[in-house]
């Protein structure tokens, strides 16, 4: 017979196992999310080093190909026909700076960016005051064409919902050859650690694990089209009209296509491509 006290060193063993167990898969599960959260948002902003938030993909060597396999991303759905209209005549132009602009936009002022697109106009209601390097940034960009003629090259669409455009060469490694501050991490939308649809936010390099690369914003930006669950990372510096969001939703509905091996980039299958991006001050 098993005596009270064996049996009461059993229960013991077997509660902490029990402990063990779900501490492993609370471990895997944060993991996970950080994981699919770099591989959305990843993004190069500095020379021409191709590198992604967990600071792993290399475009120059034979790691690119072994961290896409490892890292998950978020599933494609199936194809759809392509809601958009085929894009005017025009070239990316290649641009790059080596440091940010002068600080020039008024905070106190009101801007709007109207992002033409192949798939509808969507107007952003930019946070000046907030996000004062981004908004400036931005303004400055626009200005100088930098945006027109570029894809969105990323659309997500299983946990974390945003379609991710501003990068000139469509892979998730481009940026204007500058980095702006993170700011307006605090904002009041960002409750429970969800980013709520029509949310405008910057990508960056910054890996949660190591807690390392702030500061490092550039010029891709992510639009969410649907409430995702992220932590507050991510600079929010605009919100996307009623209008604008139809546009979004109108390309989400199209979906995905499967991930990249190179890139893990997920495209979407509507053709977005932004013919000119403005910025007006009222």
């Amino acid at each position: 017979m098993v005596s009270q006290e064996q049996r009461r060193r059993q229960l013991a063993r077997e509660k902490f196992l029990r402990q063990q167990q779900r501490r492993t898969a609370a471990r895997r599960k944060t993991h996970t999310r950080n994981a699919i959260v770099a591989s959305v948002l990843g993004v190069v902003v500095v020379g021409s080093v191709v590198s992604y938030a967990t600071g792993v993909f290399k475009n120059d060597d034979k790691k690119a190909n072994a961290g896409a396999e490892v890292t998950p991303t978020p599933s494609a759905t199936s194809k759809a026909p392509d809601p958009c209209e085929k894009a005017p005549e025009g070239k990316v132009k290649q641009l790059s700076w080596k440091k940010e602009p002068a600080l020039t936009i008024d905070k106190s002022a009101d801007y709007t960016m109207k992002m033409a697109t192949t798939c509808g106009d969507i107007d952003i209601a930019l946070k000046a005051s907030a996000a004062p390097h981004t908004v400036n940034s931005f303004d400055f960009l626009a200005g100088k064409g930098y945006f027109d003629h570029t894809k969105c090259h990323r659309l997500t669409t299983d946990g974390i919902y945003v379609l991710q455009c501003g990068d000139p060469q469509a892979t998730g490694a481009g940026g204007p050859g500058y980095t702006i501050p993170d700011e307006n991490l605090k904002d009041k939308s960002l409750k429970d650690n969800v980013y709520p649809a029509g949310t405008v936010a910057m990508a960056n390099q910054y890996n949660p694990q190591t807690q390392k690369g702030r500061n490092t914003g550039g010029s891709q930006f992510f639009l969410v089209y649907q409430d995702s669950q992220l932590p507050p990372d991510y600079t929010p510096f605009g919100t996307v009209s009623e209008a604008g969001m139809k546009v979004l939703k109108k390309i989400a509905a199209a979906g995905a296509q499967p991930a990249d091996p190179q890139t893990g980039n997920t495209a979407p299958n509507a053709t977005v491509v932004i013919d000119k991006a403005t910025i007006t001050k009222s």
